[in-house]
């Protein structure tokens, strides 16, 4: 833990010297992006804001990888994933003098998880005459100082099915949030609200050219509805749909790409319009994004990634360092609403890990169960290997080689001692 501070120093270092030399080349990349025409029709942005962590270091091409607390604003689902429970705490410096602050709590009992989330975007306010400078007279400057916030309060469930020892299974998941928009009487009356709104979300995992041997799969696939609900005072909300792909070739290795495609509930939907990458007229324009996590050594991680779109393209860069029960994750974010200094767009995350309620525990003992069963059946002892596979289902039923192992030896015996009975004379 002593170095930790010096640790952080470099982590911050780094990630502001790789920011400072992207300038040329994101103006280049945001002219080729285009203008999205349809930008700013929707209310409440504080919903597609990420807070921070692997979710922004990634480029938001995370509903299919759902490695931390995340999860939340990418895929509901992923309370039912998480190794272990989690509290989490995340500091964004977005622009100018706007912070966002967010905290996450997630817990899994089995295929069972459950999370709670508190977001909140807050904008310091001031009178300022038409030269940008602040009224001299006391009366202006205490009439129009205050906050603009935004607040985001999300209850999570989620619930893996048919998963077994061969199949993932598919998780489903959903978010229920309360948002409410502050603006203090003296700025502008009756611009506050309240809005109520859902997410659902899905996810699947297969094997696919898996170079390495885990049980864990390596493919991932992901379909989430965001931000369902009615408009708030004759503005949408920022619904859309989103598809998403998780890819590890290699262990330490993981690619991702997501797509999403906003619709505008003040319209019907008409698909005709999906060739030109929007919904209807008044939806934003589609987007993609793309992300990498590369797991340099058990502790330390990189990430990176891109989000393609028209108006505001997003290139990012992070990294996530583990510290036994504490883990830090450091990303910065390019856009065209970032000035290239520090600390605008950089955000960190705090999360300590609360352990696995005992499952890994369960694993490992099923696993030495299931091999001493082995070493037996491969002895001739069926007895013992039965015993030792009862057991090992006792503690992970979902290990389905020791059922059907135990099953054969059963039969086995089942055989044996009918021939004994056969064989004997009256």
């Amino acid at each position: 833990m002593k170095r930790f501070p010096v640790v952080l120093f470099l982590l911050l270092y780094s990630v502001s010297s790789w920011a400072q030399g992207l300038e040329d080349w994101y103006a280049a990349l945001s002219q080729a992006a285009g203008i999205d025409r349809n930008a700013g029709l929707t209310t409440f942005l504080t919903l597609v804001i990420p807070p921070g962590g692997m979710y922004q270091s990634m480029g938001t091409a995370y509903s299919a990888v759902l490695k931390d607390s995340g999860y939340l604003e990418a895929n509901p689902a992923g309370s039912a994933l998480l190794k272990e429970t989690e509290l989490s705490v995340y500091h964004n410096d977005w622009i100018a003098d706007s912070r966002l602050e967010t905290v996450v709590f997630t817990i899994r009992q089995g295929d069972f998880g459950v999370g709670l989330g508190a977001k909140i975007l807050y904008l310091p306010f001031n009178a300022v005459d038409t030269w940008g400078e602040r009224y001299r007279n006391s009366w202006a400057q205490d009439y129009a100082k205050g906050y603009y916030t935004e607040f985001v309060g999300t209850i999570n469930a989620a619930y893996t099915a048919f998963g077994n020892y061969y199949f993932h299974g598919l998780t489903v998941g959903a978010n229920l949030k309360l948002a409410h928009r502050g603006v203090p009487e003296a700025i502008a009356k009756g611009q506050s609200a309240l809005a109520l709104m859902a997410d659902l979300g899905a996810l699947t995992k297969f094997n696919l050219l898996k170079f390495y041997p885990s049980r864990e799969r390596n493919l991932a696939f992901s379909a989430v509805l965001k931000n369902l609900g009615a408009p708030v005072d004759g503005d949408a909300l920022p619904t859309s749909f989103v598809l998403g792909m998780a890819y590890s070739p290699i262990r330490p290795l993981t690619f991702s790409i997501d797509g999403t495609f906003p619709h505008n509930l003040q319209q019907p939907l008409d698909l005709t319009y999906l060739p030109v990458l929007a919904l209807g007229p008044k939806d934003e324009s589609a987007s993609f994004a793309t992300g990498m996590n590369l797991a340099l050594t058990t502790f330390w991680g990189l990430q990176a990634g891109l989000e393609i779109k028209p108006g505001r393209p997003r290139l990012t860069a992070g990294t996530t360092v583990n510290l036994e029960k504490l883990t830090l994750n450091v990303s910065y974010t390019v856009d065209l609403l970032t000035t290239l200094a520090i600390p605008d767009r950089l955000s960190v995350e705090v999360k300590m890990n609360l352990g696995d309620l005992g499952r890994q525990e369960a694993e490992d003992r099923a696993r030495e169960l299931y091999l001493a069963g082995l070493d037996s059946y491969a002895k001739g002892n069926l007895e013992d290997a039965v015993m030792y596979w009862d057991r090992a289902l006792e503690v992970l039923p979902s290990l389905l080689p020791a059922r059907e192992l135990r099953d054969t030896a059963q039969k086995a015996l089942d055989l044996r001692e009918k021939m004994k009975t056969s064989q004997k004379i009256e």
